[in-house]
């Protein structure tokens, strides 16, 4: 498989990592859009939000109960912003299920 994410879990790709266990590996964004922006991916390959289904949605709920253990070790206590593209027209760049976690300032408000 040619995956970006994969090749990063799998340890072919250097990442700066934030957090890992059986299901799921966070590490730090290469071009931060925020004072933090941390990507968090299930380490089975799942191309997007539309491929979560019955068999493979208790990692996503996974990825959702440590995401806020991993905003706190942040400091992010003023909020935080939880985003995932799904698809080329929403931004999508790599075809592997992902969580942006963005926080450390105020955030804007409009959609791009």
């Amino acid at each position: 498989m040619d995956c970006l994410f994969c090749k990063i879990i799998a340890g072919d790709i250097p990442s700066t990592k934030v957090y890992e266990d059986d299901l799921i590996y966070a590490f730090r964004d290469i071009a931060p859009q925020a004072p933090t922006h941390i990507l968090v991916v299930p380490k089975a390959h799942i191309p997007d939000c539309n491929g979560v289904n019955a068999e493979n949605s208790a990692v996503v709920a996974h990825i959702f109960e440590v995401i806020p253990q991993l905003a706190q070790a942040e400091g992010l206590t003023g909020g935080y912003r939880v985003v995932s593209n799904c698809g080329a027209d929403a931004g999508q760049t790599v075809q592997h299920l992902h969580f942006h976690i963005l926080g450390g300032k105020p955030l804007a408000l409009e959609m791009a």
